[in-house]
């Protein structure tokens, strides 16, 4: 049934479900982008911005200095930073002089790093001043890092604007053992290393994810992989000049990379970045930079949305908005666009498939499911293949209707994992990635998905799948975020626990029994939370995702 491709029926005039990349590799997409677009802005940061030509030329001396050092083809660089344009120059830099990018949370503390360095065989660390000191000096000499170059915040802001409101405080950091970025990329300025034209299939990211299950590990996206999905985003969004990319999602995360980075050079585009996200200042740069796309999990528009400052923005410019990461409840979608006119898309993908699989084509409405509630998270993107298979039985496809676990195949699927043939094979078999994501597809090819399967909670005998009862919670106008998890109950096995953190101007007016009872009314009687809990934020990665694994474990770990 997949390889019929049942979703091309749905797809819009203008969508190529056999779409050819045009390049093989994001070297070949910056390299297009300075030739035909050399002046015009690649990154805006908060109130000045690099050219593309610049981008190219300081990436040529990052890379220029990285060879000088004995950099070989290969070798590892990790990126340890927020969303400043060093994290872009020193990528294609590295990519420049044959390295492998191993782009790391900022949130990480030393025993993760020591974790992340070891696996991948880390030799250069890229950090910004503070995390190095507060952070990454503590580990570096116990593991194989050989040379550490550091950087600021504050590297490349206008010094005749006022220090924007998120880096107050920051300051120029002395006396730190590493190299500076700046001074690197001045000392080599104009000087160009060998030409390099990497193979498709050579690992451009080593992006760690906890994947579909067991420990972090690194996915290998590869070149191929990378450019052939920035260009789907380009394709389906109708990205052309006169877009403008707000940076919404970090950097060192799947959706920072292809959906930022990766389809603002394919497209030869402005990416405006902000350090890391606050909903005030996002609004701010979506009005001084006339931002036309958005992309980002749905945590970030609830906060856009509850910012105060929202309604005296000027927003005109900004037409797409796109949500991945984590489920979308349709009263949000209403919600957003009530409040700014633009409809929220949903776009679904993982770490290990280079981003997008699906996603709901621009200008489309998403169906809702009937007998879930769930709004579809798209089409399968062109090139790609999707499935439905048993829970128990991978080799078996279902029919449009079942539920199952989605299985996705294409151009953007990674090759495995770094060193780690096991996991490897539970993951991917045959050039299919089993993602470990509960769901249903219809008849016209709309894909749903219901939660994760390790999510699931089963309340006297029943499967209650979380989302589906977050998406009733935000039916109510008092509930600004709400994430759902089973706790241990003697007599029904586990029971529905809902956190639940209020709209403000609701605090202190609803009770829990009021959530319950407006739940109980809309859902079957094993369904509805028993319990409801309120905190001041739902606990989230720092990518927006809420961590139920978290609640679950502080709750006595469920199942």
């Amino acid at each position: 049934m997949a390889e019929e491709r049942p979703w091309v029926k749905s797809y819009p005039p203008g969508y190529d479900p056999d779409l050819r990349a045009e390049g093989k590799s994001p070297l070949e997409h910056l390299r297009k982008a300075r030739e035909l677009y050399g002046e015009r802005p690649a990154i805006c940061y908060f109130n000045s911005t690099i050219s593309y030509g610049d981008l190219d030329t300081m990436s040529d001396a990052f890379a220029c200095f990285l060879l000088e050092m004995g950099l070989r083809e290969g070798d590892r660089v990790a990126l340890y930073l927020q969303n400043v344009p060093q994290f872009v120059i020193a990528q294609f830099g590295v990519w420049k002089a044959g390295g492998v990018v191993v782009p790391l949370n900022p949130m990480y503390r030393a025993r993760e790093l020591e974790y992340y360095f070891g696996d991948a065989g880390v030799r250069v660390l890229v950090s910004l001043e503070s995390l190095y000191r507060d952070v990454a000096s503590q580990v570096v000499e116990k593991t194989g890092v050989e040379r550490v170059i550091t950087t600021s915040e504050l590297d490349f802001l206008d010094p005749s604007s006022p220090i924007p409101r998120p880096l107050k405080g920051c300051v120029k950091e002395k006396d730190l053992e590493g190299l500076d970025f700046m001074s690197i990329v001045e000392r080599h300025w104009g000087s160009k290393p060998p030409f390099r034209d990497p193979a498709g299939d050579e690992v451009a990211y080593l992006t760690y994810t906890s994947g579909t299950t067991g420990p972090p590990k690194g996915a290998m996206n590869t070149h191929f992989n990378v450019a052939y999905n920035s260009e789907v985003y380009r394709h389906c969004w109708k990205l052309e000049q006169g877009d403008v990319i707000l940076g919404v999602a970090p950097l060192f995360h799947v959706t920072g990379m292809i959906a930022h980075v990766g389809a603002a050079v394919c497209s030869g585009i402005p990416l405006v970045l902000f350090y890391r996200f606050d909903a005030s200042t996002a609004w701010e740069m979506v009005e001084r930079w006339k931002v036309t796309l958005l992309m980002g999990a749905i945590t970030a528009f609830i906060a856009l949305m509850n910012d105060p400052g929202v309604r005296e923005r000027d927003l005109s410019s900004f037409k797409k908005a796109f949500s991945g990461g984590a489920p979308v409840s349709p009263a949000i979608v209403e919600r957003f666009e009530s409040l700014t006119g633009c409809y929220i898309h949903n776009v679904y993908g993982l770490t290990e498939s280079t981003s997008p699989t699906h996603l709901v084509p621009l200008g489309v409405r998403a169906p809702v499911d009937p007998s879930t509630g769930a709004l579809s998270i798209g089409l399968p993107i062109p090139g790609h293949w999707a499935k439905i298979v048993d829970l128990e039985d991978r080799s078996r496809e279902l029919p449009p209707g079942e539920v199952g676990e989605l299985a996705v195949k294409g151009p953007g699927i990674v090759p495995g994992y770094w060193g780690k043939p096991e996991e490897t094979a539970h993951a991917i078999r045959d050039g299919w990635l089993f993602t470990g994501d509960v769901g249903t597809m219809d008849e016209d090819g709309w894909f749903y998905i219901l939660d994760r399967k390790k999510d699931m909670i089963i309340a006297s005998g029943f499967k209650v799948w979380p989302r589906e009862v977050e998406d009733v919670l935000y039916q109510h106008p008092a509930v600004r975020e709400a994430a759902v998890v089973g706790v241990p109950d003697e007599y029904r096995g586990e029971t529905v626990k809902a956190f639940v953190a209020l709209r403000d101007e609701f605090k202190g007016r609803v009770s829990a029994e009021e959530l319950i009872g407006f739940c109980k009314e809309r859902m079957a009687a094993y369904k509805y939370p028993r319990m409801v809990e309120f905190v001041d934020e739902v606990p989230k990665t720092l990518t927006g995702k809420f961590l139920r694994r978290a609640l679950r474990e502080r709750e006595g770990g469920g199942r």
